[in-house]
């Protein structure tokens, strides 16, 4: 088994683990990239906490991407793009419905490594009449540790294609707005994605996102978050000390 495929395995059993709850049955998906075109991702029905070698499928980044950029495209070109992307076409496996967006983030060089679950905690703030509120600041100095200064949200659409055609559009935004990538991608109703450089990057920042939302989800008992300020914010996210210990949490 090759360093990248037993690391990604590690990772998923990590964010599979029953005990966190992140993703329970079929749910959430993983990836990571092998090469400049290629990568990993989690088959269709398969379960994270006891996923298997031959349960992730190689899937070629470029051809999936068209997919994305093909507006015409809809259900039928998904399938057959699918099968025509996989470097072994003779799996037996299909993989993950959300691929199309795993792709466009695996195009982006500083992301090697994607984690996506259905967080309890984050999903209550997600699936509440205030998430878009409840996720747009942050509330302790830990939090802009691990998730940067902002995360990105995105509205509900449906998954696959429209989704995967939101995130790029919404992540250009955020990038041209903020100046940096984001490691946290929250979904309304749907769930959230951590990503980054390595496993550790990624299970370490779903760890915080979840943390972060177990408290705020309780804050909403005593009257609401009291986000930070914003100045106090960017001088966390901005200290040498802090970039030095986000660097040795994220492995």
């Amino acid at each position: 088994m090759d360093q990248i495929l037993k690391q990604l395995i590690e990772m998923s059993h990590y964010l599979g683990d029953p005990s966190k709850a992140y993703a329970i049955l079929g749910e959430g998906n993983t990836s990571a990239r092998i090469d400049e075109d290629t990568f990993y991702v989690k088959a269709s029905g398969t379960t994270l906490g006891a996923i298997k070698p031959e349960d992730f499928v190689a899937v070629s980044i470029s051809r999936i991407v068209a997919l994305v950029d093909d507006q015409s495209a809809g259900d039928d070109e998904v399938s057959q793009a699918f099968k025509e992307a996989m470097v072994d076409p003779h799996s037996g496996r299909r993989p993950s419905v959300e691929t199309m967006l795993h792709a466009v983030l695996l195009q982006i060089p500083e992301y090697a490594f994607i984690g996506h679950t259905h967080a309890p905690y984050t999903n209550m703030l997600l699936c509440s009449k205030k998430a878009e509120e409840a996720v747009s600041g942050r509330v302790f100095p830990d939090q802009i540790v691990s998730m940067k200064h902002k995360s990105l949200y995105v509205p509900y659409v449906d998954p696959g294609l429209p989704l995967a055609r939101l995130i790029r559009r919404k992540l250009q935004e955020f990038t041209k707005e903020e100046g940096i990538l984001p490691t946290v991608i929250l979904m309304q109703n749907h769930g959230i994605i951590t990503v980054g450089e390595s496993p550790r990057a990624v299970t370490s920042c779903m760890d915080m996102a979840e943390k972060t939302s177990r408290i705020i989800v309780g804050t909403y008992a005593l009257g609401g978050p009291n986000f930070m300020k914003t100045s106090d914010v960017e001088r966390i996210f901005t200290r040498p000390d802090e970039a030095y210990r986000l660097k040795s949490i994220a492995g």
